[in-house]
């Protein structure tokens, strides 16, 4: 996927990770709220994922501060075309509607420069909390990925497939 331009919304900013972001992108994965679903980051996994160009990250900024981060990927394939995405909003942003509005702009933003129509997103089955701010946003549940993701305690978890069309965003 190209790189995204900055975009801005009503009180947030989403713009490409930059190098200098590894510090506090380290201390936003490993709080733990945050990393109950994004389980095992280290400095180096941080750095791996500022130097992925190929699915582009996106910091959300509020008033200058990294309040969340926004992963962004893209099937090219003309029959399959769409784009999947995830998200992590830091604890003290939690609950204030900052990825609902995060996850509204990257998706306009797809929709008008890049064509998509279909968007994907897989939430752990048991993130409630998440799965009820998608579903505002018009995700609808797809289905069960059962044993979908190892976690750190050893057993897999399943996962809750969303997608979402277009005109279906609200």
């Amino acid at each position: 996927m190209d790189s995204l331009p900055i975009l801005r919304g009503e009180r947030l900013l989403l713009r490409p990770v930059r190098d200098d972001d590894a510090e506090a992108l380290l201390a936003l994965l490993t709080e733990p709220a945050v990393a109950a679903w994004w389980h095992e980051w280290d400095a180096e996994r941080v750095g791996e994922l500022i130097g992925d160009r190929e699915e582009p990250a996106l910091v959300i900024e509020l008033d200058g501060v990294l309040a969340g981060l926004l992963l962004l990927g893209e099937e090219s394939y003309w029959m399959y075309r769409h784009a999947s995405l995830d998200i992590a909003i830091a604890t003290e942003h939690q609950g204030k509607g900052l990825g609902p509005e995060a996850l509204r702009l990257a998706i306009s933003h797809l929709i008008e420069e890049r064509g998509h129509h279909r968007f994907t997103i897989d939430p752990a089955a048991a993130n409630e909390r998440a799965i009820k701010a998608y579903s505002r946003l018009g995700f609808k549940p797809v289905g069960i990925l059962r044993r979908h993701e190892l976690h750190p305690d050893g057993e897999w978890h399943d996962g809750l497939l969303m997608d979402l069309i277009a005109d279906e965003l609200l």
